[in-house]
């Protein structure tokens, strides 16, 4: 089992400064991974781009594991996200893992006049998954799709991406709301899966883990590493039990959610942060690995 923690880019950790600082106490702490949500939000709270404070994460720290948790890929162009992964994960020394979705609902997108429809979007997020796979591999390659069309002045339109990534492949985690299948069968052709069981974010108990693990492996048809990650709360590094259920029902990563709202915020009054920075300080839960 893998510990790390996923947290907003708004709100108390808006600076990228921040964000590292809060990135290099997890690392000191004990924590496996660093995940930073991408959200443009519609509301007078200050926000940070998400790329620019891995950035300063990946410079900040050594070892700790890194990403967006999770990019909705389709509001982002697939070829300069292809130019921040591999940057990225040169900058961290090979620590980089993506995260990706569809998205939040219609909200965020309508008042940016972007794309809102779900479907599409995943149509999109497919489509931008493709691109990404055949830039990383340096390999010279054009690209005709629906939503996406790369060509290149090489022989043949093609294009090439260079310098390739410091990992052989960049990991891939796919999230998506349970029970829409189609996110599940997206995730079986990657890396790894964030289930959730509503746009709140809602956790799936164990049981409905087992349930989506059986879907996943059902429709896989690559062996390789394949990571399960539940997000979550503990109350500190002695509150086991839950992450333990987890672990029995096939979950690989636990993501301690230190979010102000989490802790009790409800939009008024001065946010948790010295709760939330105590409980990156007290580490992950002390669960055998």
């Amino acid at each position: 089992m893998n510990f790390g923690i996923t947290v907003p880019n708004f709100g108390p950790f808006h600076h990228p400064r921040a964000m590292a600082n809060l990135a290099r106490q997890a690392e000191e702490a004990g924590w496996d991974g660093f995940f930073v949500w991408d959200h443009l939000l519609p509301m007078p709270i200050p926000v940070c781009d998400p790329w620019i404070a891995l950035a300063a994460v990946a410079v900040n720290t050594e070892q700790i594991k890194l990403g967006p948790l999770v990019t909705p890929l389709p509001r982002r162009r697939p070829q300069k996200v292809a130019r921040e992964t591999v940057s990225l994960d040169q900058l961290s020394g090979g620590r980089l893992i993506l995260g990706v979705g569809i998205g939040s609902g219609p909200s965020e997108w309508e008042y940016l006049g972007e794309e809102a429809d779900q479907r599409k979007r995943g149509d999109m997020l497919d489509e931008a998954l493709e691109i990404l796979s055949k830039a990383w591999s340096g390999d010279q390659f054009s690209y005709n799709g629906t939503h996406y069309k790369i060509k290149g002045d090489l022989p043949g339109g093609r294009a090439q991406f260079l310098p390739k990534a410091v990992q052989e492949k960049i990991p891939i985690w796919v999230g998506g709301v349970w029970p829409n299948k189609r996110p599940f069968r997206r995730a079986a052709g990657y890396d790894g899966v964030i289930p959730i069981m509503s746009l709140m974010g809602d956790v799936p108990s164990p049981e409905e883990l087992r349930e989506i693990l059986r879907y996943i492996k059902d429709h896989r048809t690559i062996e390789t590493r394949f990571d399960v990650v539940i997000c979550g709360r503990t109350a500190d590094g002695a509150d086991t039990e839950k992450v333990v259920s987890y672990e029995r029902a096939g979950a690989t990563w636990w993501l301690e959610t230190i979010d102000p709202f989490s802790f009790g915020w409800k939009f008024e009054g001065e946010m948790p942060i010295e709760a939330m920075n105590a409980r990156v300080r007290a580490g992950p839960p002390k669960v055998s690995r």
